[in-house]
């Protein structure tokens, strides 16, 4: 078994226009202060982080990671979500996403999708340049308007929107081969990636890309009602990153999943600070220790009630309580008495 790295911050929800979230040595002195032994890179982000310098300089790279190491904190992924988003938009969502866009492809949605692969292959090749394996994002989506059946979808649509999803994934996935990078897509609702099947029907029209892999998050699968253990178990060997957040759900006589267009506090599932919730983080944590999986505990931030910095101090902490230091030896192994093959024959009674 191996012991989990952590804890780690996503820095999307706190970089900002004011000290000391406006600059990468503001950010990360802040994060090591608060806890943190590692922090989850948005790639996006120009504040904190020059995506094309990046892509094209080792030691840009190499001076960026020293500098986080210096301020008491090392990069353990970039992120690309934003930019994955627009690999697939479906026309409904043009204008809510044309501003994760660069300004010279807004409004243009071919001229956005090609600028958002380049990204997102740029976003690979920095992870290459750092010495990471693996990058987070999101998959986008053509088939989400119609995730709920009425009226009745026409035949053949879903499948449309998955072949297409898949083709334009295809060759960012062999890239991110060529780099020796896992893409970790969040499985999150808005993506056409929202489930396990919804994952599985991509992965299969991709011929089971060793390269296509999970990002888990459990909160996103306790506001769908999804069994986020049961989920770990059949997804072992996909889930190569984990976003430690915490959601409730609340169901009333006046609503349920989908939150009758409430506001997050309003709404019947709602994300929470860490330990707010209604996540089993002690199975979890288990279940990653069973299941060797060595990546870092990467806590997202997203709260409707809490200040995000006692957020982020707080889930320092709890992640810190939460990762299980693996045992390097049986329990039992005091009372091991030895023994050989030729003793094994005998206790089962094979030679008689």
């Amino acid at each position: 078994m191996k012991t989990i790295k952590g804890p780690a911050l996503f820095l999307a929800q706190f970089a900002g226009d004011s000290a000391p979230f406006d600059s990468w040595d503001g950010i990360t002195r802040w994060a090591a202060d608060c806890g943190y032994l590692g922090v989850q890179v948005p790639g996006w982000d120009k504040r904190l982080f020059d995506l094309e310098t990046a892509a094209a300089s080792k030691d840009y790279c190499d001076t960026f990671k020293g500098r986080a190491e210096e301020n008491g904190v090392v990069v353990t992924e970039l992120s690309s979500h934003l930019q994955g988003q627009l690999v697939a938009v479906h026309p409904a969502y043009d204008l809510a996403f044309d501003g994760f866009a660069a300004p010279q492809v807004r409004g243009n949605p071919a001229a956005r999708q090609e600028w958002a692969v380049d990204q997102v292959r740029k976003t690979l090749t920095a992870s290459r340049n750092m010495g990471l394996g693996a990058m987070a994002t999101f998959s986008g989506a053509l088939a989400w308007p119609y995730v709920y059946p009425w009226p009745q979808r026409p035949a053949g649509l879903i499948e449309a929107a998955f072949d297409t999803l898949a083709a334009r994934w295809r060759p960012i996935l062999n890239h991110a081969e060529e780099m020796g990078v896992d893409v970790c897509y969040e499985i999150h609702p808005g993506e056409d990636l929202h489930d396990g099947i919804s994952f599985e029907m991509f992965l299969d029209r991709l011929g089971g890309h060793a390269r296509c892999n999970m990002l888990y998050d459990p909160s996103h699968y306790v506001l769908q009602c999804l069994d986020y253990l049961d989920n770990l178990d059949i997804y072992a060997e996909r889930v190569r990153m984990v976003h430690v957040k915490d959601a409730e759900f609340n169901p009333t006589g006046r609503q349920g999943v989908y939150g009758g267009y409430q506001g997050w506090v309003n709404r019947a599932g709602r994300f929470r600070s860490l330990g707010d919730g209604q996540v089993d983080f002690g199975a979890i944590f288990s279940k990653l220790a069973a299941m060797d999986f060595d990546g870092w505990a990467v806590v997202e931030w997203e709260c409707a009630l809490k200040h995000p910095e006692d957020g982020a101090r707080e889930g320092a902490r709890f992640v810190r309580d939460h990762i299980i230091r693996v045992t390097d030896h049986a329990f039992d192994d005091f009372a091991a008495a030895g023994t050989d093959a030729a003793l094994n024959r005998r206790m089962l009674g094979i030679d008689r």
